[in-house]
């Protein structure tokens, strides 16, 4: 059992437009596409499980959509019966606007951050996890979290990061809608290195978990790799595991 809540993100709007223009749509399978409201469900386990921890969870989608149900929903359900305060994050598509997505997560840890004593979470147990594309959105609040939010910096950084197959470069071996998405058809190459979190890892970025499997035909695992070995460079805890098969987007799925 958890209670259930949804709080926006920005209640007075956000500074900035992604200026999409169509209105958000959502499919059968819970995908949802033309997202420009930004909004956290907050799911909060009954007293008698709760850990105090919580774990912000960005769906992936190529930065085109958001695969809320198996990358959001399910997981937060499974999160709460284990005692962790789960907040499903509908984060605003980029549409070429790549400092978007990043300070909507960035928002999301704030938040819940300022909502700790209020919702029962130890505000120093506050994690994000990312699917795919919600991977490099999550990699981005663990690695860009000074220059999205140098104001905020210690209340926006997440205190730890679970990256499942994720998006992490913006070079060759990046996943090409997620980053056109992103960063637009023609990016520099000083944008191209900024949101290839390979390059951006410091030592100040929080322990890390990166779940992938080897056959993966749609991100290829060496994203994960690089972004284990840049860790391991600047001496931060992290922890991978590369499952022989279950190739891309399993998320909560029981099966293929």
């Amino acid at each position: 059992s958890y209670t259930y809540t949804v709080v926006d993100i920005w209640p007075d709007g956000p500074q900035e437009s992604n200026e999409l223009k169509h209105e958000e749509v959502r499919s059968e399978s819970g995908r949802i596409s033309y997202v420009s409201n930004t909004q956290m469900s907050v799911l909060l386990p009954s007293a008698e499980k709760n850990t105090g921890a919580a774990i912000i969870l960005c769906p992936g989608g190529g930065y085109f959509h958001q695969a809320t149900q198996h990358e959001g929903f399910q997981f937060a359900e499974w999160l709460c019966d284990n005692g962790i305060a789960a907040i499903v994050l509908k984060y605003r598509l980029p549409n070429g606007h790549h400092q978007i997505p990043g300070k909507d997560a960035l928002q999301s840890i704030k938040l819940v951050r300022e909502n700790a004593e209020k919702w029962h979470i130890n505000p120093s147990k506050i994690g994000i996890a990312g699917f795919s594309a919600g991977g490099h959105l999550a990699s981005t609040a663990g690695t860009h979290f000074q220059y999205l939010d140098s104001i905020n910096a210690k209340a926006s950084r997440p205190d730890f990061m679970i990256l499942f197959y994720p998006v992490i470069t913006m070079k060759e071996l990046t996943h090409g809608g997620s980053r056109k998405n992103l960063l637009g058809d023609n990016p520099s190459q000083e944008l191209i290195d900024l949101y290839s979190n390979e390059l951006q890892v410091s030592e100040a970025c929080p322990p890390t978990l990166l779940l992938l499997s080897d056959d993966d035909k749609t991100v290829p695992a060496m994203n994960s790799v690089l972004f284990y070995q840049a860790l391991k460079q600047h001496k931060v805890p992290a922890s991978m595991h590369i499952y022989p098969e279950g190739g891309h987007g399993w998320g909560f799925r029981e099966s293929f």
